[in-house]
């Protein structure tokens, strides 16, 4: 699965050891050493996958995030970061990131993440149909969601686990079977990584975000999409 990926990190020695262990994977690789150059790069011509650090020159990782969300680029994202607090994480997946990997990290669990990143991306869910719940529509073909006919931009992650829970409507799912959604059987990534996707996702499809009647809390099983239309039609029965 041979793909363009951008690494945006400005300590040299760490992005040649990158560079080398993707070239060896078969994958085109663009370097660039500072925030801006990196949103630049991505504009001139979109990578497969962008591997990004956080601290970096004229713009940080989390900078560049927002700009790229903000004009509705879906690339995935791997964020590289020093920072190691839960909040300093929960951040970046908030502002849109698919991934996160702290420092110092093993290249080979770099690359194992990257080739996850892109074979879910590159594969997707099943593209033969719109998948319907209630007024919301999932698309996996044209990768959209729209909710009463209005689009709705999501990230990767998003999408993948919105698209998920859209084919099973009303199936509850474990915060663990979510995390397999995103990223394969993972060890190392915390179930607050499917709460923040899930309360991004409800501030995108939900009128009431805090009372959400689409996108439901199970109390210690997890998630389940549900159509409001039959929740109200069951209640009044």
């Amino acid at each position: 699965m041979c793909a363009h990926v951008m690494v945006a990190e400005d300590d040299e020695k760490q992005a040649e050891l990158v560079r080398r262990y993707l070239e060896r994977e078969g994958h085109a690789v663009t370097l660039v050493r500072d925030g801006r150059a990196a949103i630049e790069s991505v504009r001139r011509r979109p990578p497969d996958l962008l591997v990004l650090d956080v601290m970096m020159p004229r713009a940080d990782g989390l900078d560049v995030l927002r700009v790229l969300r903000a004009e509705a680029r879906e690339l995935p994202v791997l964020m590289l970061t020093a920072r190691s607090t839960e909040d300093d994480l929960l951040l970046g997946l908030d502002l849109g990131a698919d991934d996160y990997m702290t420092k110092p990290y093993s290249p080979r669990e770099l690359m194992a993440r990257v080739r996850t990143l892109l074979r879910r991306t590159r594969l997707g869910p099943p593209a033969d149909r719109v998948l319907s719940v209630g007024t919301l529509a999932v698309d996996p073909d044209r990768h959209e969601v729209r909710v009463d006919g209005d689009q709705v931009e999501c990230t990767p992650g998003e999408f993948r686990i919105l698209a998920a829970m859209a084919a099973e409507p009303d199936r509850v799912f474990t915060r663990q079977q979510l995390l397999e959604e995103l990223h394969g059987f993972d060890r190392y990534i915390s179930h607050r990584t499917v709460d923040v996707h899930i309360m991004n996702l409800r501030k995108k499809i939900e009128p009431a975000p805090r009372r959400p009647a689409r996108l439901l809390t199970v109390f210690g099983v997890g998630y389940k999409l549900a159509d409001p239309a039959k929740a109200k039609s069951a209640g009044r029965g």
